[in-house]
């Protein structure tokens, strides 16, 4: 059984930045961050492999977000840079045992997830 437990979000304006962290238990699995805005689907924002070798970003991020670990404390990393009202969003750590490459941006890929941390942006 695997837990996840997000933290790290809040308000900050546009431009601003945060940092999100996921705290694993269990077996180290892929590992990805989704978020979903009110009345929109869940999408996904970055992939890491469980090694970390490897990483995914949805186009909408790529160059602003990035994502990481640290196996030996399991831990997972979003760092958030030049945040937009439009990544305002519930953010959510996800993992997975087995994940297929061309769609690690697929909620259902996905075993385990968290509760959630909340990202609001202003402008």
């Amino acid at each position: 059984q695997v837990q996840l437990v997000e933290s790290g979000g809040g308000s900050v304006q546009a431009g601003g930045s945060l940092r999100l962290s996921c705290a694993a238990s269990g077996y180290i699995y892929n590992m990805g961050w989704f978020r979903q805005a009110p009345g929109k689907e869940r999408e996904g924002v970055a992939a890491i492999t469980a090694s970390g070798t490897v990483t995914y970003y949805a186009d909408s991020v790529k160059g602003r977000f990035t994502i990481s670990r640290d196996n030996a404390e399991k831990m997972l990393y979003l760092q958030m840079n030049s945040l937009q009202p439009e990544d305002t969003a519930m953010y959510y750590c996800a993992a997975g045992l087995a994940i297929r490459s061309s769609l690690v941006f697929l909620p259902s890929e996905y075993n385990y997830w968290g509760q959630g941390t909340q990202v609001t942006v202003s402008s």
